[in-house]
C-alpha cells in the first residue's frame, strides 16, 4: 500500500485519520481515497518523464469522481475522455479543452458536436467512418478539427484478455492496413488537421516488452507518414502501466520513461499519455464490515457488506485485491476464508481462501488498490445502494459523493400510464 497507508496500535490509517472513525460517522460501505497518494502517484510519473515534458491526460474512466479530476487538473493534468458525459465531468472538474482527449470507438454524432464546440486537445480517431463523420462535421461547421489516428500494431500486451486492446481481433483503433485509406479520405477533408497519431495497447501491463514492441511499430509509422506528406506533430501513448494488486511488480517508471524516448525523444513529437489505474489505483479503498462469518460444508465464507455491484473486478475479471482487516489483532491465528458478499450470485467473491484471523459481525475490512474501476463501475443491481466516496487530506476527511438509496432510485422509475 502506498504511504498514505498506515497502522496505528493496530488500526489502519488513511494519511491522519482512522479508517473506524469515517465507518462510525457514515457507516459502510464506503470507497476513501488519499489525496496524498493521489499527488505522489502523478509527481512520481510527471518527473520520472521530465525529459521530454509530457502533457499527462487522466483517464477519467478509472474514476470519474468529480473531486478526483479537479485534484488532478490542479496538478496539471489533462483529461482522456471516452463519452459525451466524461467529457462534461472534465470540463466542471476544471480541466481546460485545450487539455481533452477524446478517445473511444463509439462517439455519437451528439458526442463529436460537443467536444468540437468545446474546443478539445484532439480526437483521437479510430476507425474510417469516424474519420468520414469527423470530415463531414467540420464541413459543416467551418471549423478545422485536430485529429489524430489511433492506430492498432497487432501486438500481445500479455495482459487480461477482457482489457487488451492491441490485437488486430479487438475492436480499438484502425489497422495499418487501412493506412492508404485513411490518406486517400484526409486529402479529401482539408478542415481536418491530422496532427498525431495513438496507440494504447492494453490495461495493468507488467512487462514493458509489449509497449516496445508498439512504440517501435509507432514510430516506422509516424515516419512513414511523414514522408507521404502528414505534418504529425505529436504522438499519444495511451495508459496502460500496471500496479501491484497481489505480488506483480508492475515495471520501474524510469525504465517505461527511458522506452519513450528510445523511440521517440528524436522525433520532435509533442508526446502525451493517458494514465489512470497508475495515478488512482492504489490510493483508494472500499471499506466494508462483517455480516457473518458461515462456516460451509466444505467451505468457510466471511460474509461482507459490500459486493460485487460496488467493486466489479473480482467478478468481471476474477482481479485479486488484498483484503485486510482494518483493526489488527497481533498474534492472531490465521485461517482461510472465501469473503464474499450478499448479492444474490456465487460470482458475488472478492477473494477465495483469504487468511484472516478471527473476525466478528461488525468487524470492518479494507479491500485494496480500489481506487481505479471500483466506484466507476459500480451498480445497483439487486437494488442495492450506491455507496459514499471520501477523500482525505492529512488529518480531515470530505464527503465527496453521498449515497444514493433504494427509495432515491426508485424515483428514478416511471410506471406508464396504464400501471399508476
Amino acid at each position: 500500500m502506498p504511504a498514505a497507508f498506515a497502522r496505528q496500535d493496530g488500526a489502519l490509517w488513511l494519511e491522519r485519520v482512522p479508517l473506524a472513525r469515517i465507518a462510525a460517522c457514515y457507516g459502510t460501505p464506503f470507497y476513501c481515497y488519499s489525496s496524498a497518494a493521489l499527488t505522489a502517484a502523478y509527481q512520481e510519473l510527471a518527473e520520472a518523464c521530465a525529459a521530454f515534458a509530457p502533457l499527462i491526460c487522466y483517464a477519467v474512466k478509472a474514476n470519474s469522481n468529480l473531486a478526483v479530476i479537479r485534484h488532478f487538473a490542479a496538478l496539471g493534468a489533462g483529461a482522456d475522455v471516452v463519452s459525451g458525459g466524461e467529457l462534461q465531468r472534465a470540463r466542471t472538474a476544471g480541466v481546460p479543452a485545450d487539455k481533452i482527449v477524446f478517445s473511444g470507438v463509439g462517439k455519437s454524432p451528439a458526442e463529436l458536436r460537443q467536444a468540437a464546440a468545446a474546443g478539445i486537445h484532439q480526437f483521437n480517431v479510430e476507425s474510417l467512418p469516424e474519420l468520414a463523420a469527423l470530415g463531414e462535421l467540420a464541413t459543416a461547421l467551418g471549423q478545422r478539427l485536430p485529429v489524430a489516428l489511433r492506430l492498432n500494431p497487432d501486438v500481445d500486451p500479455r495482459t487480461h484478455a477482457k482489457i487488451a486492446t492491441g490485437g488486430g481481433a479487438t475492436k480499438f483503433g484502425i489497422s495499418l492496413t487501412q493506412l492508404d485509406a485513411v490518406l486517400a479520405l484526409l486529402r479529401q477533408q482539408p478542415l481536418l488537421d491530422c496532427c498525431g497519431v495513438t496507440v494504447h495497447i492494453g490495461s495493468q501491463l507488467l512487462d514493458l516488452a509489449p509497449f516496445d514492441q508498439a512504440f517501435s511499430i509507432i514510430a516506422r509509422v509516424i515516419q512513414d507518414l511523414r514522408a507521404q506528406g502528414l505534418a504529425l506533430r505529436r504522438v499519444d501513448l495511451g495508459g496502460g502501466l500496471g500496479i501491484q494488486y497481489a505480488d506483480t511488480a508492475p515495471p520501474a517508471l524510469s525504465a517505461y520513461a527511458a522506452l519513450i524516448m528510445q523511440h521517440f525523444g528524436k522525433l520532435d513529437l509533442a508526446i502525451s499519455l493517458e494514465p489512470g489505474r497508475k495515478l488512482v489505483g492504489a490510493a483508494g479503498l472500499l471499506v466494508s464490515a462483517v455480516l457473518y462469518a458461515k462456516q460451509g460444508a466444505e467451505r468457510n465464507f466471511l460474509v461482507i457488506d459490500a459486493a460485487m455491484n460496488d467493486l466489479m473486478r473480482p467478478a468481471l475479471y476474477d482481479a485479486w485485491h488484498d483484503i485486510i482487516p482494518v483493526q489488527a489483532q497481533a498474534d492472531a491465528a490465521l485461517t482461510p476464508w472465501d469473503v464474499v458478499g450478499p448479492v444474490c450470485e456465487t460470482s458475488d467473491l472478492f477473494g477465495e481462501g483469504r487468511l484472516l484471523p478471527p473476525l466478528a459481525p461488525g468487524d470492518l475490512v479494507a479491500i485494496t488498490c480500489a481506487g481505479a474501476y471500483g466506484a466507476s463501475m459500480a451498480s445497483t443491481y439487486n437494488s442495492r445502494a450506491l455507496v459514499p466516496e471520501f477523500m482525505v487530506k492529512d488529518d480531515c476527511f470530505g464527503l465527496i459523493r453521498r449515497p444514493i438509496p433504494p427509495d432515491e432510485q426508485m424515483g428514478w422509475d416511471v410506471p406508464p400510464v396504464w400501471c399508476r
